[in-house]
């Protein structure tokens, strides 16, 4: 897929909503977009794991792990998961590990940043809720646009 947030803004302007949050980047695909599933859970990635063994279908998932740094909501293996069951990316309003091994995955990863500590694997939060961070609300079916300048959001596909 081929755009760029910046000119999506330009084109778009007022409809789209932009993530203010300062992400880092994690993955090989530094570019990915698609509607999204969101998350809410704290130091707990049962879901997120639940969810990313299902076929993705070129979704974007969106976890609200409060800003959390406390432990790691995705690893290696959960993101090798994702990576394989079609999912063009996953943003983590919280951590991730395995860094060196995110870095090749063909997966939009987006998180603020990382810790080895494994987090809790009760399925506790909930799904396809709206979220919020970055000044925004990501809502299940929105359609997200990452790039290297960051986060953008329709309520319909732009592209």
């Amino acid at each position: 897929m081929d755009f760029a947030t910046a000119d999506l803004i330009d084109d778009f302007g007022a409809e789209l909503r932009s993530c203010e949050t300062q992400f880092r980047q994690y993955g090989a695909r530094t570019r990915f977009a698609g509607p999204v599933v969101t998350v809410r859970c704290l130091r707990d990635n049962g879901l997120v794991k639940r969810l990313l063994n299902t076929a993705g279908d070129g979704r974007v998932l969106v976890v609200d792990g409060g800003g959390s740094l406390a432990s790691a909501l995705m690893g290696d293996l959960i993101a090798g998961a994702a990576a394989g069951n079609g999912w063009a990316g996953v943003v983590i309003n919280g951590a991730v590990r395995d860094v060196a091994a995110l870095r090749d995955l063909d997966l939009g990863i987006k998180a603020l940043g990382s810790n080895p500590r494994k987090s809790a694997k009760d399925a506790a939060g909930e799904v396809d809720v709206p979220v919020t961070f970055g000044g925004v609300e990501f809502r299940p079916g929105d359609h997200l646009y990452s790039d290297e300048d960051g986060i953008v959001l329709a309520s319909r596909p732009l592209l």
